[in-house]
């Protein structure tokens, strides 16, 4: 089954009054991660998004699947253990995407060594069996090799250990692909407007809307599960209006540097910040990413925008650490995301709020989940897809996907240079660059992102808008947001020529992009 749009709207529609087994609502890495893992069971399933695939937290991540050293730390060894072994199964999985990364904990006081490297030895012990390599102490010169940037001042040595980096966005969009390969029928930019309660007050479905047509659905199902992240509460409160808050928003933040900054192959892990978190120096898509913060907000928003303190404190902590402190001229984009944490009892700081995920079944029979990581959605989608059999009462059926291979999935991809991201789809993009005059061209100086890649995610990656292209099917507004406001008119008439749109289209989404991306930009 091929991921495109108009035959899964189409579908929908033509569902009627016939429940689904399951409807999920919400679009990012644990709403597609259970209908991946319900789908692959062999259950009937939908998925509404009111945005695009990954629009909120899922693609703003600090880009790494790992363990959790941090959660050590805290004493929780169990969401350890299941990050490590989530990790392990993710790497195999999704080798075209997932990589091994070197990590370095410089030490500039006498007692720093022992303490982190005792520390990492214990990380050893549980990450073991997963297939990463194992830490060690480091001379100061053998940290000056590997970062050549750092602060020399007081370097006595590190500790190096490893873990693992990904891309967020690109692993979503593969988990869409991966659903819908597996039966499952996913459309975005069809929000879920209210829920369809029966006579007795329980959940049977929701409302959809179709933006592009207008057309409204009534879609009904066995289970519906409500899978919105930072906004868990709102769907909530569509079948329980007075339902007690369930999230406690933390805004994390993050800036990109060119890669100068950190020229080498490994990251830098501060192990405590001013704030209680750890930061992580990144390389990535050749560039850097610092973050990243942990803000308390009151509510979530699709958009959220780092605040002026948020920016000062990455850029100071990061020159603690950098022979050359990065200033706000040497930002290239900043990215602010929301944590849909779990509450708990209040003045309880976000740093220390739990990272577990939770299921609740309101009273209506509505089953939410939230909290969790990146790195263990497949376990929290396993985890769902159980509770909502039991609650639909379906047939159960056994959880395969620790042995499914993620859409994509190519053990050289790195072979395909600047399309290794689409690992066993790369010979198809490039045959498509190379198949009309034009879609060979590369749309910016500054980023290796091609014409034939918009058209790309248009056929078959169910981009609608600018922002769907160069957000999350490429990751140009986050790795330079300039760039990406220069890219768009070019976009925006690569896309209107596969959709059927007008230049009045093109001009809004133009408009759209560019009001979008500015928040992306430091003044």
């Amino acid at each position: 089954m091929t991921m495109i749009r108009s035959q899964m709207v189409e579908r929908i529609f033509q569902q009627g009054e016939e429940p689904w087994d399951i409807l999920i609502i919400g679009g990012g890495a644990t709403g597609v991660g259970t209908a991946v893992d319900a789908a692959s069971r062999g259950y009937n399933v939908v998925l509404l998004e009111r945005s695009d695939f990954g629009k909120g937290t899922s693609s703003r991540s600090t880009k790494l699947v790992h363990g959790g050293v941090r959660y050590l730390q805290q004493g929780n060894v169990t969401l350890v253990m299941e990050a490590l072994k989530e990790r392990g199964i993710l790497l195999k999985n999704a080798p075209h995407l997932v990589h091994d990364l070197g990590f370095v904990v410089p030490n500039y006081d006498w007692w720093e060594a022992p303490f982190y490297g005792i520390g990492m030895k214990v990380y050893d012990m549980l990450a073991r069996k997963y297939g990463f390599k194992r830490s060690r102490l480091l001379s100061s010169e053998e940290v000056r090799k590997r970062i050549p940037t750092v602060a020399e001042k007081g370097l006595r040595g590190g500790v190096l250990y490893y873990d693992g980096q990904f891309d967020d966005a690109r692993l979503l969009i593969n988990l869409v692909q991966t659903a819908a390969r597996q039966g499952a029928t996913l459309v975005n930019h069809f929000p879920c407007t209210d829920l369809l309660l029966n006579e007795e007050g329980f959940v049977e479905g929701a409302v959809g809307l179709e933006l592009e047509s207008g057309r409204r659905a009534e879609i009904r199902a066995r289970c519906v599960v409500n899978a919105t992240g930072a906004f868990t509460d709102s769907v909530l409160r569509m079948s329980e209006p007075d339902a007690p808050t369930m999230i406690a928003p933390s805004q994390g933040v993050h800036v990109v540097l060119d890669r100068s900054f950190l020229p080498g192959e490994t990251a830098i892990m501060v192990p405590r910040t001013s704030d209680g978190r750890v930061m992580f120096a990144i390389p990535w898509h050749g560039h850097v990413v610092v973050g990243t913060t942990d803000t308390p907000v009151d509510e979530a928003t699709l958009e959220p925008r780092p605040l002026e303190h948020e920016i000062d404190f990455i850029l100071e902590t990061a020159g603690e650490y950098l022979v050359k402190a990065p200033g706000r001229g040497d930002v290239l984009s900043t990215f602010a995301g929301i944590r849909p944490l779990v509450r708990t009892a209040e003045g309880t700081g976000t740093a220390v709020l739990s990272r577990d995920h939770t299921i609740h079944i309101n009273k209506a029979g509505l089953l939410s989940i939230f909290g969790g990581k990146w790195t263990t959605y497949r376990k929290m989608a396993e985890d769902c897809v159980d509770h909502a059999v039991m609650l639909g009462r379906l047939e159960e059926r056994p959880c395969v996907t620790r042995t499914l291979n993620v859409h994509g999935y190519h053990r050289h991809a790195d072979n395909f240079g600047d399309l290794a991201f689409y690992g066993s789809d790369a010979p198809r993009v490039k045959a498509l660059m190379s198949s009309e005059p034009g879609l060979g061209k590369r749309l910016h100086e500054a980023l290796p992102v091609y014409a034939g890649q918009m058209v790309w995610a248009v056929r078959e990656e169910m981009a609608r808008t600018v922002d769907d292209a160069l957000a999350r099917r490429t990751r140009a507004l986050q790795l330079n947001a300039r760039a990406a406001l220069e890219m768009a008119p070019a976009v925006a008439r690569l896309m209107a020529a596969e959709l059927g749109r007008d230049e009045e289209w093109q001009t809004q989404q133009v408009q759209a992009f560019q009001e979008l991306a500015r928040g992306y930009l430091l003044d």
